[in-house]
């Protein structure tokens, strides 16, 4: 007789997968340890929440690892990309969880909402009376940024090797660069340890900056963890103006144009003992002189409108608020919505492209941008010389076809979020202002937009609909568009 093999079926195929993503949940759940003594050591009244949240996470967790315990292996390609979409809508579904325990009358939209805009370093919130609220509240929603801006798969990556579970597909599937192949050590759990180790070393100097210029040590922690991951959620309805602090603006400054580069840089620069990665990496001259440049002309540009009166002031609200918006921070000391029309126009603009590739930033990416215009410039070549070869260099490296081919893609379907996603909030009765805004806000992941959300104000008026449009916007700006999308082609799903 002959055996025969029974195909696996499609639960059996994806039982490895929820193995791991139970593994996950459950060091997601150990991440409410921080607040819970936070709650208890202030007694600010929301223990019972955190308590209960972490019962429920940690158990969901426990559930689908003893469920798959027996179902191990490496994961393929696509189960990378669908364990990174699965990630990053079941982590913030369980964030919610001390949100709507201990606020009854919140909804689950809003605590969604609230949370991967944690989560994925946006920053945008439909919570008012922040100073009022528990400590601990301010302190999970600040710490949400802050595991999300390197990317809760990335630490995932560092820690379920020791498990037993391999992790190269998860980082290629994670990290958001079109230069994702490149590896900085020869093992990609090595990678992801060190660069969680620059973050967390940048995390720790500038919570002690802070602290130094006059912070409390709560404050200090918080702020310090949506500095470095660009994330903008503060414990303070004025944000940065709260302060009132030149030198608490300046240290915030220098963190913000710290994580806007990319952190593979970093990690070299520290790994080599040598500035020389940062004057060989491209995107940093480019990056660093656009903020830079856009802070000299918006201070000008506001002076000569009279809008400030002297020159030394304008600059300073200039500076912290235009890299707050390019670096995708969303931090402000000023309601720049009230600024002349050009300025914060500018500034989103701004956000789009001013973040280097490998940063905790959003939108397209400085070396996407790069590409574009060398290309641009290429093609006017092409007409006058029809048949020169013009190799497209971007610091000294040529750049090959494809990866072209994918930038032009990639901005295709930029574009195409963009205008559908503006259009639907229009056309569910928000304004044209508000809704371009909100969506350039949430697909560059910086948070506060202009008119109705705002520095002043936030999301808190958009109804459930909007704001899930608003949250789906967030989700694909954080994966940048492909990640996510590809799990909806039919071709990733055949055998």
């Amino acid at each position: 007789m002959v055996a025969t093999t029974l195909a696996p079926t499609a639960l059996e195929r994806r039982l490895p997968l929820l193995n791991t993503l139970g593994k996950v949940i459950m060091i997601f759940g150990l991440s409410l340890l921080l607040p819970i003594g936070v709650s208890h050591y202030l007694d600010d009244g929301a223990q019972l929440a955190y308590d209960e949240a972490l019962v429920v996470t940690v158990s969901i967790g426990a559930l689908l690892w003893l469920a798959s315990r027996r179902s191990q292996r490496e994961l393929a390609t696509r189960d990378g990309f669908l364990l990174v979409g699965l990630v990053w809508t079941v982590l913030p579904a369980l964030a919610t969880l001390p949100l709507l325990f201990y606020f009854p009358d919140m909804s689950f939209t809003e605590a969604y909402f609230e949370t991967v805009s944690g989560l994925t370093a946006t920053g945008a919130s439909v919570m008012d009376q922040l100073d009022n609220l528990p400590a601990s509240v301010n302190l999970w929603r600040t710490q949400l940024c802050w595991m999300g801006g390197m990317g809760i798969v990335v630490l995932a990556v560092a820690i379920l090797p020791l498990l037993g579970v391999g992790g190269a597909q998860l980082f290629k599937a994670e990290t958001p660069t079109p230069m994702k192949d490149n590896r900085l050590t020869p093992r990609i759990n090595e990678t992801a340890k060190g660069l969680w180790m620059v973050y967390f070393v940048a995390t720790l100097l500038c919570v002690l900056a802070y602290r130094l210029a006059g912070m409390s040590w709560l404050d200090a922690l918080m702020h310090g963890f949506s500095t470095i991951s660009l994330g903008g959620l503060t414990p303070h309805d004025a944000s940065f103006a709260y302060f009132d602090s030149l030198a608490i603006e300046l240290i915030c400054i220098a963190f913000m144009l710290f994580a806007s580069l990319n952190f593979a840089t970093h990690f070299l620069v520290w790994h080599r003992r040598s500035l020389r990665a940062y004057w060989r990496d491209p995107e940093v001259v480019w990056v660093l002189g656009v903020m830079l440049a856009s802070v000299a002309v918006i201070a000008l540009f506001l002076y000569w409108r009279q809008y400030y009166e002297t020159f030394t002031e304008a600059l300073r609200y200039a500076a912290f608020n235009v890299v707050a918006v390019a670096s995708t921070a969303g931090f402000s000391t000023a309601d720049y919505n009230q600024w002349p029309v050009f300025a914060p126009l500018w500034m989103l603009f701004l956000s789009a492209v001013a973040c280097s590739s490998g940063s905790t930033g959003g939108g397209i990416k400085m070396i996407r941008a790069l590409v574009l215009l060398n290309q641009a410039f290429r093609e006017l070549t092409r007409i006058v010389h029809p048949r020169a070869t013009v190799p497209l260099k971007i610091g000294g490296t040529t750049i090959e076809n494809k990866l072209i081919f994918a930038v032009l893609a990639f901005m295709l379907i930029y574009g195409g979020t963009m205008i559908a996603t503006t259009l639907a909030l229009a056309a569910s009765g928000v304004d044209t202002i508000t809704a371009f805004s909100a969506i350039v806000a949430c697909l560059n992941n910086l948070g506060p937009g202009l008119h109705q959300v705002g520095p002043a104000s936030n999301f808190a008026g958009f109804n459930a609909f909007q704001l899930w449009i608003c949250t789906a916007t967030m989700l694909l700006g954080r994966l940048e568009l492909f990640s996510l999308l590809v799990l909806f082609t039919p071709a990733f799903w055949r055998k």
